[in-house]
């Protein structure tokens, strides 16, 4: 079976939605995704979705997230997404989100290693908001064909050039062709034991990229979340938000005793936890929300509050056991700050992409922004090169 396209999007997350959304009308785009489109990690986020809330926040946000990436980042990209994040936010207000408000404006929320609260949210639930937004505005897109439940096999290189992908579709092999492919796979989660990723993100587009010859980088930086729900049962991890620490939840060992600053970056929080859990020989730690007012709770965790209440907690009246989880990953197909990968006509966002935002460890709710910042610019990239 054979498609043409003028262009290939490989993943139905927020970034591949946000790349078509800026594509022209004018073109065709085939997207297909290797489960239903819900499927991906950009449903899941719970925080939100960061933002430069004035000017005079740039040197702070520019901070907080070299620090927390251990001033490993790419200070061009940085500067990139910071620039670009109201901007976005408009594109996003104008797709239908809703972010949380306060009297008529913005309400800003903060969350770990964040020097101020400058994260946009709704409920616990940002990415499921955002992304159903922007399938609901894909779906009425006439030049746009979703294939579900397509698996890509390899991307079809000619010359030198990516001209397309292979993908499994309906126990058949599919070939599509296409002037430029954009690879928006997600993570790699479904490789570890313990994740908070769908079983399925096996990081595909990493270990074809290897195979081709295209330039990968840090594929050993993996983000480790400190708090998921604990559960003896096998399978994917439930995200506690680290807006929950950021609205004042804590964290103690085995005799109820604080042993850590929760605000502090991600791989420090998770460190703290491991070590504690084999200090008290433990397979968990506690975590509590009694500093939290049960107003706010049900307000902006009412997710969360839900499944921890079908588990057996309410989070209202006791601590929850949490462990960390593989959660994010910061390496992947190196690209420029276009969103360009080492192979012509070939780009990659969100999180299979490295485009350096991050560093070594990812500042919280920086995924969600640098995904549609970038996918907007891989589209801006692809049309200002087919004029």
């Amino acid at each position: 079976m054979e498609l043409n396209a003028d262009t290939v999007i490989v993943g139905t997350g927020v970034a591949g939605l946000f790349s078509a959304l800026n594509l022209s009308k004018e073109k065709k785009i085939i997207m297909i995704t290797k489960s239903d489109v819900e499927s991906n990690d950009s449903f899941l986020a719970q925080g939100g979705i960061c933002v430069m809330r004035n000017e005079n926040d740039y040197d702070s946000f520019f901070e907080d997230t070299m620090k927390a990436g251990h001033y490993e980042n790419r200070k061009e990209s940085v500067d990139v997404m910071i620039r670009n994040s109201r901007e976005v936010i408009e594109d996003l207000v104008g797709y239908g989100v809703e972010f949380e408000k306060r009297e008529g404006d913005f309400a800003y929320t903060r969350e770990g290693a964040h020097s101020k609260p400058r994260i946009l949210y709704h409920e616990d639930i940002t990415g499921k908001e955002i992304t159903s937004k922007l399938l609901e505005q894909v779906k009425k897109l006439e030049n746009v064909t979703i294939y579900e439940y397509a698996t890509m096999t390899d991307i079809i290189e000619k010359d030198g050039k990516c001209i397309g992908v292979q993908a499994e579709y309906r126990e058949e092999n599919l070939r599509i062709f296409a002037k430029n492919t954009i690879l928006a796979t997600g993570g790699i989660g479904g490789t570890y034991k313990h994740s908070t990723n769908f079983p399925h993100l096996t990081g595909d587009a990493i270990k074809i990229s290897k195979k081709h010859g295209i330039r990968l980088e840090h594929l050993d930086y993996v983000q480790i979340h400190p708090t998921t729900l604990y559960s003896k049962k096998p399978g994917r991890r439930f995200l506690i938000s680290e807006s929950v620490r950021g609205e004042g939840a804590v964290l103690y060992n085995k005799d109820k005793e604080r042993f850590v600053d929760e605000l502090l970056p991600r791989d420090v929080v998770a460190k703290a936890i491991q070590e504690q859990m084999q200090q008290d020989k433990t397979e968990y730690v506690w975590l509590s929300m009694e500093h939290i007012q049960k107003e706010t709770i049900l307000k902006h965790f009412p997710n969360i509050y839900k499944k921890c209440l079908e588990e057996g907690y309410d989070v209202t009246k006791e601590c929850i056991p949490v462990v960390p989880a593989q959660h994010y990953f910061m390496g992947g197909i190196w690209v420029d700050s276009d969103s360009q990968t080492t192979m012509p006509n070939l780009y990659a966002v969100g999180e299979t992409s490295c485009n350096g935002v991050h560093g070594r460890n990812r500042l919280a709710s920086n995924s969600l922004l640098e995904s549609v910042v970038f996918a907007k610019r891989a589209a801006k990239k692809i049309e200002k090169e087919s004029v």
